[in-house]
């Protein structure tokens, strides 16, 4: 098989800081594991818009479809808030999904031993904790139609609409399955079936896929706001959640926050399979592009890193190299450093993006 190729889209705030990075890593694995990548890098979101006028060019998406991953640091930032919304940083992001196919975004949310204090729960409930969040990605309230702003007699109403196929359905339900198999083989499922038939006919639709394809793997059904609920109380009874665009998007950020930060979250966006076997595939840090930091050596760039952890394990299909990546992490968080994010409040000296970096790399030397 050819090199692997990775298109890299650094993006807006702190996106160019954390993908500097990621490409020291890269390298390294390059150099020292003989798993080389061929890199091409280019735009997105607000740095697209001010170069050509839209936050993702026509040329950028056509290498996006052409390569075997996309890795994207961060949209977006208040110097954008004014522009119409079809041109906004984030609709970039959006096309990206919707024109790959990504249909499964993958969110994890793990808590690393050495982080187990930052979470605002006790540590008991969040040590050890390790779920993965299947979230449905290129359907649902986000995509559907009709939509927009209408005016109905003397007053505008905002109108967005829930829609889901069969098919949608079943294709993230077996994402969900798939990955539970290789975890702990369970699987609960979370929508709005009491109030919503989309959600009736979610719960329909992954019942049958389970009972008519993966008889082995539990599953079991909870409405999303109760899912938020046991999130907090009791998340470690999770393994994989497998929902919605909308449910998703407000549960993943909930269960991020049980691990203590946004920036050490990262997430894969996976579609269907390429000729060479790869999927369709977009790795991405949770956290947005902090404006406020932004160019400081401040940002925390660990999610950006263990993104390209989850591009070595479902991309490459170099698990063992990916254990490898998330080990020096957990290595560098226990030794004590830390980014501005990560410190407590008794103090101590923050180590910059590039330190953290470079810390990461001293750890994955000592791993040889």
């Amino acid at each position: 098989m050819s090199t692997p190729s990775l298109l890299i889209l650094p993006g807006d705030g702190i996106g160019p800081e954390v993908m500097t990075e990621v490409r020291k890593i890269i390298d390294w694995f390059g150099a020292r594991r003989g798993l080389a990548f061929e890199v091409s890098e280019d735009l997105v979101g607000g740095a697209a818009y001010d170069a050509h006028g839209t936050p993702l060019s026509d040329a950028t998406m056509a290498k996006a479809q052409e390569v075997d991953a996309v890795l994207l640091g961060a949209v977006g930032g208040p110097i954008y808030d004014d522009l119409d919304f079809s041109v906004k940083p984030e609709r970039g992001l959006l096309r990206l999904r919707k024109e790959m196919d990504l249909f499964a975004n993958l969110r994890p949310a793990q808590c690393f031993d050495a982080l187990a204090d930052f979470s605002s729960l006790k540590r008991d409930v969040v040590a050890g904790l390790d779920i993965m969040i299947v979230r449905e990605l290129t359907s649902g309230i986000y995509f559907g139609e009709p939509r927009g702003i209408i005016t109905e007699g003397n007053e505008r109403v905002g109108l967005n609409t829930q829609r889901y196929t069969e098919s949608e359905i079943a294709r993230v339900a077996r994402s969900a399955f798939e990955l539970a198999r290789k975890r702990s083989n369970k699987v609960c499922s979370m929508e709005k079936a009491n109030v919503m038939e989309s959600g009736i006919l979610w719960r329909e639709v992954v019942q049958k896929v389970r009972d008519e394809e993966y008889p082995d793997v539990e599953l079991s059904h909870m409405y999303a706001d109760a899912g938020g609920m046991q999130l907090c109380r009791w998340p470690k009874q999770f393994d994989v959640i497998v929902t919605d665009n909308l449910f998703g998007d407000l549960l993943s950020d909930v269960a991020a926050m049980l691990t203590g930060s946004l920036g050490m979250l990262p997430s894969a966006s996976l579609g269907a399979p390429m000729a060479n076997g790869r999927p369709k595939a977009l790795y991405e840090p949770v956290h947005g592009s902090a404006p406020d930091i932004a160019g400081q050596g401040k940002a925390n760039p660990i999610a950006c890193i263990l993104s390209f952890a989850m591009a070595l394990r479902y991309s490459f299909d170099q698990g063992a190299e990916a254990d490898r990546l998330e080990k020096a992490v957990e290595a560098v968080l226990s030794s004590g450093k830390r980014t501005a994010d990560l410190m407590q409040a008794e103090g101590g000296t923050p180590v910059s993006t590039g330190e953290m970096g470079d810390a990461i790399l001293a750890a994955l030397d000592a791993s040889l």
